[in-house]
């Protein structure tokens, strides 16, 4: 009896089975809001007229808030010709299902969210108390952190774009403090035949310091860069196609050749919440006077021992006769530019999600938005914030399996 069902078993796999096919993604058409920034000196805006256009072409609806990209110069005239409307208020923005923002959002702005909205900003963990988390938590929205969103090559293009646009910026922001016009030294940032060019020391050797070491090199100043990362340092000078000054960071020879220098770009970027400080207030004190300090880190407490949050109104202070510019977001200085480069990033990420099913649907198929993911509905998935704040949180992974 057994052996006549095992031969029956058999003979039922040997016949022809039906064909199974991939069940196709159902397309949806997102609904878009873009709020006006509201932060301290933030211009940036999330999406330009030329996103805004690709996604109406493309059947989504786009709802920008009224004067959101002037601080960009993109008027709103430009965003309804390219199809977005435009909302009088915030509270007809955050009734769409994606809210696309610079800054993380306000106390006020998370009461106007709804539950299972979707919201792209960035983190900025730094700034996050728990009882922050706990009112996003309460509204059960999914927060997708795009400066953690990675791409095909697990690279950040949020924080790529943006270190490219600082460390180009940090040097002209330079050149512009040393110049008599604002009281500086008088020194032009580079070198020609028969002066000494500038010296210029960059404290790491991560995106910011390879686009600011760049821009000194092309203007002609001596450079100088330090990095705790022999990989990083010999990285850099591969990506720059030639042999410049590099070296682990010792205190002893940092202190060194920070007397020399006439311009320290501070562009250290950490994994934890905050920057390791590693210019003490000694070395600043003896540097030359009228030098020139700009630390891009302290949106991360600063690489400077004596660095202290600025804005773009009184950008400057001078302590122990050094100049120092600690600006936190220095590509609002640039809105129009870095508001380009966030569109490139953000703009193929929705038409994805559109054409995948929504956010839900990408955040399952997509690991590099899945990485940028902080809540879930309403679930905190962020290890490093749970741990921070003392808050209980779950895998991603184990997550999206159960949704």
């Amino acid at each position: 009896m057994e052996k006549s069902k095992y031969i029956s078993s058999v003979y039922k796999e040997l016949l022809p089975q039906e064909e199974t096919l991939e069940i196709g993604l159902k397309k949806e058409k997102l609904y878009i809001g873009v709020p006006k920034e509201t932060s301290l000196q933030e211009n940036r805006v999330t999406l330009n007229p030329e996103a805004v256009a690709l996604l109406v072409n493309n059947g989504h609806r786009v709802v920008i808030e009224r004067g959101a990209g002037n601080a960009a110069n993109f008027t709103d005239n430009h965003y309804s010709e390219a199809g977005a409307e435009i909302a009088e208020s915030p509270n007809e923005i955050y009734k769409a299902d994606i809210i696309m923002k610079v800054e993380p959002l306000t106390l006020k702005e998370i009461e106007l969210l709804h539950s299972k909205q979707t919201v792209f900003s960035a983190l900025q963990i730094t700034t996050h108390p728990k009882d922050y988390i706990k009112k996003l938590i309460a509204k059960k929205v999914t927060a997708i952190a795009f400066d953690y969103i990675q791409d095909e090559h697990s690279k950040y293009p949020v924080i790529r774009s943006m270190g490219e646009i600082a460390g180009n910026t940090s040097i002209l922001i330079a050149a512009e403090l040393l110049s008599n016009v604002n009281n500086g030294n008088g020194l032009m940032l580079g070198g020609i035949a028969g002066v000494p060019a500038t010296e210029v020391v960059i404290i790491g050797a991560g995106t910011v310091g390879e686009f600011a070491a760049r821009s000194a090199i092309g203007l002609g100043a001596t450079v100088k860069v330090f990095d705790n990362s022999l990989y990083k340092l010999r990285r850099l000078q591969n990506d720059l196609g030639m042999q410049v000054f590099t070296c682990i960071m010792q205190p002893e020879l940092l202190a060194n050749e920070l007397k020399r220098a006439d311009v320290v770009i501070g562009a250290i970027r950490s994994d934890q919440r905050l920057t390791p400080c590693v210019v003490l207030e000694e070395m600043v004190e003896n540097m030359k006077a009228g030098s020139v300090a700009i630390d891009v880190s302290i949106d991360q407490g600063g690489c400077f021992e004596t660095s202290k949050i600025t804005d773009l109104k009184n950008p400057t202070f001078i302590k122990h006769g050094v100049v120092h510019y600690c600006v936190p977001n220095i590509t609002s200085r640039v809105a129009r530019t870095a508001s380009h480069a966030l569109s490139n990033i953000f703009a193929p990420i929705l038409l994805k999600m559109g054409e995948v099913g929504g956010a839900k649907s990408l955040i399952k198929i997509n690991p590099g938005v899945r990485h940028g993911v902080y809540l879930y509905n309403g679930i905190l998935t962020n290890k490093m914030l749970g741990e921070t704040l003392g808050l209980p949180y779950k895998d991603m992974d184990l997550l999206i399996a159960a949704f």
